[in-house]
């Protein structure tokens, strides 16, 4: 299966709208928002696309038994409680579904840091990488600087990389501010490079203004990259750390993007 945004589009322009086109349709529909949303209940993506639930679940076993999409039980968050019934089930893109989306010049990317790691060695690599974020900073840095507090620069980072096509959203928790990005560009290439993701966690915590934890990542075969961004002590809202940056006050409850 290949994900192809516009065959949709274009077959609809040539009147081509018979059940399995719009069936291929929906499949790839399911697998966008499953990779733009990361992990999502069944219900979730049939309030998304509007359609019954036994359509969804249809075309989800259908992803699940070709090894596109796995489900697991909703991990619940400390301190709810899972009510009556069944566990609901949450479905995510596998490493294939990803690969089913375009991922272009990646076989081209890795030759090239190949190349530079083999004649410049790992510190021609992590120059590579460091200016590679710094372009973003560049694009960004200013916007998300001036966003405010922590809290709100955390919000104007998901938004930024979401337009570099990284599908982020920032959620706000007990523990701090959490950075998820359900898709990354450069994943196949970072799986060999780790430099790319290191060079990217800093580049967060520099445009943040905080210490940032990168707890996992897609290029190691997580579902979603997450990044932790730590909470100010207790009753503060936020403190200087030694090196001069913030820490961060979590606004407990509260999904910025």
């Amino acid at each position: 299966m290949k994900i192809d945004a516009t065959a949709g589009v274009a077959g609809a322009a040539r009147g081509e709208d018979s059940g399995e086109t719009r069936e291929s349709r929906t499949r790839d529909e399911v697998a966008r928002l499953l990779l733009e949303h990361g992990p999502s209940t069944a219900e979730s993506l049939r309030q998304r696309l509007g359609l019954s639930a036994t359509a969804v679940r249809r075309h989800l076993d259908a992803m699940v038994a070709e090894g596109l999409v796995t489900d697991r039980e909703q991990r619940m968050l400390a301190g709810r409680q899972r009510g009556r019934g069944r566990p609901a089930r949450v479905f995510a893109l596998t490493v294939t579904g990803r690969e089913a989306f375009p991922h272009a010049y990646d076989d081209l990317a890795a030759a090239a840091l190949r190349f530079l790691s083999e004649t410049g060695g790992d510190e021609a690599v992590t120059a590579f990488a460091e200016r590679r974020v710094a372009v973003i900073e560049e694009r960004h840095g200013s916007e998300i600087r001036a966003a405010g507090g922590p809290a709100d620069r955390l919000d104007a980072l998901a938004g930024a990389l979401s337009r570099e096509g990284y599908a982020a959203s920032a959620h706000a928790l007990t523990s701090g501010g959490e950075l998820c990005q359900h898709h990354c560009p450069v994943a196949h290439v970072a799986a060999e490079f780790p430099q790319l993701c290191e060079a990217e966690t800093r580049a967060f915590a520099r445009l943040l203004g905080t210490h940032v934890q990168r707890l996992a990542t897609l290029a190691r075969g997580d579902e979603v990259c997450t990044t932790h961004v730590p909470a100010a002590a207790a009753g503060g809202q936020g403190s200087t750390r030694t090196d001069g940056t913030d820490t961060f006050t979590a606004r407990s409850g509260r999904k910025l993007a």
